[in-house]
């Protein structure tokens, strides 16, 4: 198994260092709901609800945002240009350190 260390601060400040396995497909938000952190992912991961809007703190390699992903940011609240939906975000070797914080809800 592969796992990776994602860092993500919640809505209260407080900062989770995650371990994050690479091989099961997972995304973001999943990480997120397996540890128990406030993220609905009301959708399903479809990009289409915005409850997992993170912000990405840190220079890492991610990949393009898809139509749906950017259709999705354009109508939801609290955007920055950093805004990422957690659930198109899968879980990569390159994401090891990944600095995230979750969106106000």
């Amino acid at each position: 198994m592969s796992d990776i260390t994602i860092i993500i601060k919640d809505r209260e400040g407080e900062t989770h260092k995650l371990l994050a396995p690479t091989d099961m497909n997972m995304n973001v938000m999943e990480l997120c709901k397996s540890y128990e952190l406030p993220v609905e992912g009301t959708c399903g991961g479809m990009a289409m609800c915005a409850s997992c809007q993170c912000y990405v703190n840190s220079d890492h390699p991610l990949p393009e945002k898809s139509d749906d992903e950017e259709d999705m940011l354009d109508q939801a609240f609290h955007v920055e240009d950093n805004s990422r939906l957690g659930c198109q975000l899968h879980l990569s070797p390159e994401m090891d350190g990944l600095e995230l914080e979750l969106a106000p809800e």
